[in-house]
């Protein structure tokens, strides 16, 4: 039975979307894969373009707000962010919560250069913590 997985952001563009793009790419048929956002704020193009670096097409990927009756549909919901995590609903027992906060690369600022590699930090770090997730299930 596939482990159901939302990661859920503040706007769905960038953190949570990279990390339902890892899972699907790196947790085989184990799980089903959501992410949602407090709101819709659309997909960060740097988002997907670093994601496709890698080799993880997340270009086709909804950027789509929190119905919370998803939450009664799932087996772990985690927070990417610390305002999705304050703003969160309340989860059913039967959904577990966990936190992972990143840094929001989108509120980079400087060169393309350096918003590029922040983004990129912030990809490798979520890579890490979904591959520390699936040896751990």
């Amino acid at each position: 039975m596939k482990q159901k997985v939302l990661f859920l952001c503040t706007g769905n563009s960038c953190r949570s979307q990279m990390a339902e793009g890892w899972l699907k790419a790196l947790g085989g048929d184990g799980y089903e894969v959501y992410s949602a956002g407090i709101v819709a704020h659309g997909k960060n193009p740097r988002a997907i373009a670093v994601m496709q670096e890698v080799g993880v097409d997340i270009s086709m990927q909804e950027s789509e707000a929190l119905n919370p009756e998803i939450l009664h549909q799932v087996d772990l919901l985690v927070t990417v962010c610390g305002n999705a995590d304050e703003t969160c609903p309340v989860v059913p027992v039967s959904c577990e919560k966990q936190h992972w906060p990143f840094d929001d690369p989108a509120k980079t600022t400087g060169s393309e250069d350096e918003i590029m590699a922040e983004f990129r930090r912030v990809r490798d770090q979520i890579r890490e913590r979904i591959t520390r997730f699936i040896r751990s299930c």
